[in-house]
């Protein structure tokens, strides 16, 4: 009875290791469903309301063909104008450009925040669409996004995006990562306060009152002393908010943009934005605007915290992979299969067939929270990283690029 007894307890200690991780997964688990309560209340916002639209695209070096495919996709929505700032450098996006009814400014100066603030000040509608030139849309994206403005209170509003005809594993990913913030966060922030943390740069309409009375701030964004290059998505959704207003997110607007399909590209990108994330979030949390929403502050710090203790699962597998636990490995295993589609059975619905690479996403998911402590410990570093431009000496300048003509602009009916 006693060396039953012992044998038990020796059991039992060798098994207690692990219950840190089953803590800390009670934990994350009762946050996400915070998260994921409010997220399944989303509505869209139903009316015929409606209000002119431009739409402002800076565009840089796109690929020929999605480029022409964008620009239909924007026309065919009725919008009032369209205005690509194209770098003066890009001749062949310049020349697609020319055999649209499209207003084209051309821009010596490097970068996509000059470029937008161009785009802006030369709309002239009450709403602006600010959007990528690889960016696609649904034929009713402008009637959808303009029916959340019936609110005056509603100074920006985001989409639903996918990723374009997305081909191999990589491109799949990206697209369960979309699904998963669009069902999610986003879902969940605009129930809670309608303040979304950010109105993605690939399609978000603002007011163009407002991005005029910002456009001072949003140029002159620095921090920790540098000027700051990328995120201006975040910066300008943060701008919005702390002024007052509201950001909301129409998922019924849909818009496909085009991801990375190589793994050193993927990295470049998702490091820029880690960057970007920590920088206006950590900002945010330190000034008293965001503490009016207490649901977005909620979900910044959550996934700042996450950052860190997502890599405690991988560590407790190698644990149990180097003391020989198979039973513990196998039933961690699966757990992550199991869980991991349970929070984005959205969009195992639209495509069953990404269960099979649930796996796959976790990893990447792992690989992720990597990219971001190494976003956090360089986070005064501004680099475009997927483009060539930098900031140097406090100034964005091109990186390996001839000097640029002379900016010109020209108009075509």
């Amino acid at each position: 009875m006693n060396g039953l007894l012992d044998n038990t307890l020796i059991n039992l200690r060798y098994y207690l290791i692990y219950l840190p991780l089953g803590v800390l997964g009670l934990v994350r688990w009762g946050c996400w469903l915070l998260r994921r309560a409010p997220a399944a209340l989303y509505k869209p916002v139903k009316n015929g309301f409606r209000l002119p639209m431009s739409v402002v695209v800076p565009v840089y070096q796109e690929d020929p063909e999605i480029f022409a495919h964008a620009i239909e996709s924007w026309l065919a929505n009725d919008v009032e104008e369209v205005i690509l700032v194209i770098d003066a450098t890009d001749h062949a996006c310049r020349d697609i450009a020319s055999h649209y009814p499209v207003t084209i400014v051309v821009t010596d100066v490097p970068g996509k925040r000059d470029a937008l603030v161009r785009g802006w000040e030369a709309a002239s509608t009450d709403l602006v669409a600010l959007v990528d030139s690889d960016t696609i849309w649904a034929d009713d994206v402008a009637a959808e996004t303009c029916k959340p403005f019936i609110d005056p209170r509603i100074g920006g509003v985001g989409t639903r995006q996918n990723v374009y005809n997305p081909k191999g594993f990589l491109q799949r990913v990206n697209d369960m990562f979309l699904d998963y913030r669009y069902f999610d966060e986003n879902a969940s922030q605009s129930v809670m306060g309608r303040a979304v943390s950010c109105l993605s740069g690939r399609t978000a309409v603002y007011r163009r009152e407002l991005l005029l009375e910002i456009s001072d701030d949003f140029m002159a964004e620095t921090f920790m002393g540098v000027p700051c290059m990328s995120g201006d998505d975040k910066r300008l959704t943060t701008l919005i908010l702390e002024r007052g207003h509201l950001a909301f997110m129409q998922r019924s607007a849909r818009v496909w943009s085009t991801f990375p399909g190589t793994l050193r590209i993927f990295l470049k990108q998702r490091l820029r934005w880690a960057r970007n994330t920590w920088r206006s979030d950590l900002r945010a949390l330190s000034r008293r605007w965001v503490w009016r929403h207490p649901f977005l502050a909620f979900t910044m710090i959550d996934k700042g915290v996450s950052s860190f203790t997502l890599l405690l699962a991988p560590a407790f597998m190698t644990l149990a992979v180097i003391r020989q636990d198979w039973f513990f490995v196998a039933c961690l295993a699966g757990w992550w299969w199991v869980s991991r589609s349970m929070k984005i059975l959205p969009h195992l619905v639209r495509r069953p067939s990404s269960f099979f690479l649930v796996p796959g996403f976790v990893l990447v998911s792992f690989a992720m929270a990597v990219v971001k402590l190494g976003a956090l410990a360089t986070i005064r570093k501004q680099r475009w990283l997927t483009r060539q431009v930098s900031v140097e000496n406090g100034v964005v300048v091109r990186t390996s690029q001839s000097a640029a003509q002379p900016a010109e602009s020209e108009a075509t009916a």
